[in-house]
């Protein structure tokens, strides 16, 4: 059994490939698809500050319901954020992956390694095509990534 849990939207391409580092190094994670099953209101509170984020460092702009009710005017308080969150969670961004080394929004998506309490245990390429991971499991070097 996993200590790994990670929220996840199956449409989004930095989710997928989360979910995909976590399972390269050979990990099952407890996956929550938070469209269908928000968090509780207590949850999501806890989550946000264990990633030590604000409250609208968590809101995903590019959605409809963010520009429909102004989310961006500065308006809302936290506790109203979080309330807009729990009332339409497509709000909520993510990835967001919990481990035993802490929790993480993971955008991009290879914030993961840096919590993930097991190394990876192949090589890994993102859906396009970037690649994260050598062979040998050892993260590539960000001025390596282009050769």
């Amino acid at each position: 059994m996993s200590n790994i849990t990670i929220y996840h939207n199956p449409a989004c391409g930095t989710s997928r490939n989360t979910l995909e580092m976590i399972r390269n190094c050979g990990e099952e994670p407890t996956v929550i698809y938070y469209l269908d099953a928000p968090p509780e209101r207590d949850e999501l509170v806890r989550l946000i500050a264990d990633m030590g984020i604000t409250v609208s460092a968590l809101l995903r702009t590019n959605v409809e319901p963010y520009e429909k009710l102004r989310l961006g005017e500065g308006t809302y308080t936290d506790d109203q954020l979080i309330d807009c969150m729990l009332q339409h969670p497509i709000l909520i961004n993510r990835p967001i992956v919990m481990t035993s080394l802490g929790t993480r929004l993971c955008r991009p998506s290879e914030v993961v390694l840096d919590i993930l309490p097991v190394s990876q245990k192949g090589s890994f390429t993102k859906e396009d095509g970037e690649k994260i991971i050598d062979k040998s499991g050892k993260r590539i070097p960000l001025n390596l990534k282009s050769s």
